[in-house]
């Protein structure tokens, strides 16, 4: 197998603080609108009657950092018309601008919208896994600033060998589509991913 590159993520100990969000954000000087790294607050739950009250049943939140899972089978590369979206020999997934028409195929084929449209450039932009911090032998913006250490990287098979093999939960899609670069533990609440047990709960954050 060649390299590949993955982000490892403890959903368990994350807070949903957004400090991987905000790093990703300085590190790459991106406008307010673009968010490469996200945090999804997910949650759910009902509320039963007993007596002449309403207490809470069943619910739950927890938190999902989610950016680019530069996958083995990548649908942004797979709907580019010009090949500016590639994968190099590290499994990493970036965007040539020079070679970008701004269709956004990319942006419409990805189920975790990792690509992104810069309205000013007019071209896409995505995560590149710190590809600068990576050849100098530095840790990728979000994984060094994450708070509770929840997050990790490195080569996928090592990251399954160490942390187990779960590619998605609730919110994110199943990991069959495109067979991300991503590993995860679980929050004790989390759910299966396509389950539709639960919303995200601080969507307008996102838009």
């Amino acid at each position: 197998m060649a390299k590949q590159l993955a982000f490892y993520v403890d959903t368990s100990k994350c807070t949903g603080c957004k400090t991987c969000q905000v790093a990703c954000q300085d590190k790459n000087d991106l406008p307010a609108d673009i968010l490469w790294r996200r945090v999804y607050q997910y949650g759910g739950g009902s509320w039963v009657k007993q007596g002449n009250i309403y207490a809470p049943s069943d619910v739950f939140r927890y938190f999902v950092t989610i950016s680019c899972n530069h996958c083995e089978d990548a649908k942004c590369v797979e709907a580019c018309p010009t090949g500016a979206m590639h994968k190099d020999e590290n499994g990493i997934v970036s965007v040539d601008q020079s070679s970008c028409v701004g269709c956004r195929y990319c942006e419409w084929a990805c189920p975790y919208s990792a690509p992104q449209f810069n309205e000013e450039a007019g071209v896409m932009s995505k995560c590149d896994f710190c590809q600068d911090y990576i050849a100098e032998g530095k840790t990728p913006a979000c994984v060094e600033a994450c708070v509770t250490r929840c997050m990790d990287f490195g080569e996928l098979e090592e990251l399954r060998t160490k942390y187990g093999d779960l590619d998605a939960i609730e919110p994110l899609p199943s990991g069959s589509y495109t067979q991300p670069s991503l590993v995860l533990t679980p929050h004790k609440d989390a759910k299966p991913a396509e389950s539709g047990i639960g919303m995200i709960t601080n969507m307008p954050e996102e838009i």
